[in-house]
Order: C-alpha cells, then structure tokens, then sequence
C-alpha cells in the first residue's frame, strides 16, 4: 500500500493548531521535527548520548508530517488542509512560512523489518547468537547458542562491546563463580556467564524495558534457576560480593563507580568494562587503577575498548 507525506513548515505556535487540522482529515498520527531539539537539555535517566543530526531539523520553526492513504479523494483532501491551515491567520495564529510539501512513501511492516538483517552469528570460540526466528543446528558438541529476542532492549549480542564481553567472559568465569551484571539491557551476558558454569548470576537495569525482555530471554535460554533479574541503577541493588563484575556500558559511567565496582569483586576477582570507545580508553584505565584494580588484559575491536582489571 502506498501512503503520501505531508509535510507542513509552520511555526511552535501554530503546531497544535494545525496537528488538528491534520487529523481531522485522516492522519491517524503526526511526526514532528522541532528546530528547538536541537539545543534542548536532556534529563540523562539511563545513561545515553544524544547525537541528533541538524540535516534532520528544520532550522527554524516546526515540520509538522502526517500520512495519507492514496483514495480518490487525495487531491480534495489536501487543498482542503491547506485552506484550514490558510484560515488559521483569521484567529490570530501566526502560521509562518506555511510550505506544504508532498512525497509518496511504501508501507512497511516496520514491527519485522528489522528481523531480516538478524542471522545466527558465531561471535567466540563457543557461543553462537541465534534470534528466536532462525531454525539453527550446532556445528560442534561444546558449543553453545544464546537464543535472543532483544525486543525493544537494546543489545542483540553482535556489538562488538557486547562480542568482547562475551569473548572475556568466556576466558575467566568457572564453575561455582558469582557474577554480577551491570546494565543488563537484553541480558545476553547474564547468559552466557550462566552457560559458562556461573552459579549465581545477579543482573539489574535501569531500565524498565530492558528488564522485562531480560527477564524474558533468560525464562527462554532455560537459565531462571542461575539468572536473577532486578530494576536497580548500577549496583544499588547487590548486596553481596562477587567472582566477576560485567559492565557493559558508557566509559563515563564507568568511571562514576569504580570505587564501589572494586567494594564488590572479591579479592582475587575480575571486573569486566566494555562500551568503551578507544578514545577513552587511557582514561577509564587511570580511573579503574585509581580504585585499586590492576589492569590484566585490554581487548580491542573496531573503535571499542573491553578491559579485565583484577582486585588483588
């Protein structure tokens, strides 16, 4: 099915005004793109970087898009809005530029689209990432397949963060080890240490999404017995120490708690950082050092640093 754009340059006074206009006439929704975005102050609640795209703004004002399925009355449709939005000067309401533009888009089932670039990826020596989608056999007796939906989680285990996590995870949890999992996202790497031999897994997000879908790929990994997952912001939520701390998450938050990351481990335990990018890595060494960890091993893979730092 095909669908015509629409969309309007007016200004932020005039933007309620005309989304009404739009949706009286059959928009079941409108887009906004606000020029204020730009230089907007963001509450940081999990720890995100910002990086909008001028090219995606107007540089004044507000566009204003809404969709429009093709009918034999399209064309009426139309001259009829831009006669509404005209009109809206008759009541004081500044409509500025007022440019209407048009462009004809295909529908998209956007909900599964994603799910065609997702394969079955082989990311170390053992494990395997396969969606819930794919039919997938082993091609050895030690491997071991992570199935994962990521849902509205991010993380699908194939980040390179997340492959190095896993590939270190891979080297230093044994049998009867307790692991802590600092923003678990999808919860992949609670499940791979559960895999590996972890006796108790303690895993916990900031995010409320991202704990259901944990939640969610652990129950179907079979691993609800070793993989505990909890709403909690960094380690508020751990109250005992651990063989190895995972942290798979922004250098600057990293930093923030290096102290209470090195009261955790265990002494003679691991602390495992990724979601590093390499130019912060000298930094988040410095402050992982600065706490008392002594750096072991540095992993690197395309702009991204993990790092294996012990607790003497």
């Amino acid at each position: 099915m095909k669908w015509t754009e629409l969309s309007i340059l007016t200004t932020h006074e005039a933007v309620d005004a005309v989304t009404n206009i739009l949706h009286e006439a059959g928009a079941s929704g409108v887009v906004i793109e606000d020029s204020k975005e730009l230089d907007k102050e963001r509450i940081d609640k999990f720890g995100e970087i910002y990086a909008l795209n001028p090219e995606d703004f107007p540089k004044t004002g507000v566009i204003v898009k809404a969709y429009l399925s093709a009918s034999s009355f399209l064309a009426e449709t139309i001259e009829e809005i831009k006669l509404a939005i005209a009109n809206l000067v008759n009541f004081d309401i500044n409509i500025g530029e007022n440019i209407l533009t048009l462009c004809e888009v295909d529908e998209e089932d956007w909900s599964t689209a994603w799910k065609q670039y997702y394969h079955p990826v082989k990311i170390s020596e053992r494990f395997t990432i396969v969606p819930t989608w794919e039919d997938y056999k082993p091609v050895s007796t030690d491997e071991l397949i992570i199935e994962l939906d990521p849902g509205m989680a991010f993380g699908t285990g194939t980040h390179p963060t997340t492959v190095m996590c896993l590939q270190a995870l891979e080297k230093v949890v044994q049998q009867g080890h307790t692991v802590v999992d600092v923003g678990t996202g999808s919860g992949v790497l609670s499940i791979g240490a559960a895999m590996l031999g972890a006796e108790k897994v303690h895993a916990l997000d900031l995010d409320e999404v991202a704990v259901r879908a944990a939640r969610e790929n652990v129950e179907l990994n079979k691993m609800d017995a070793i993989v505990e997952v909890f709403h909690g912001n960094l380690l508020d939520t751990v109250k005992e120490p651990a063989d190895i701390v995972v942290a798979n998450i922004l250098a600057e938050i990293i930093m923030s708690f290096t102290d209470d990351a090195f009261s955790i481990v265990k002494p003679g335990g691991l602390y495992v950082t990724s979601g590093i990018i390499g130019a912060k890595k000298d930094e988040v060494k410095e402050a992982l050092e600065k706490s008392g960890f002594e750096i072991e091993e540095v992993l690197m893979m395309e702009d991204w640093v993990a790092i294996i730092s012990r607790r003497p």
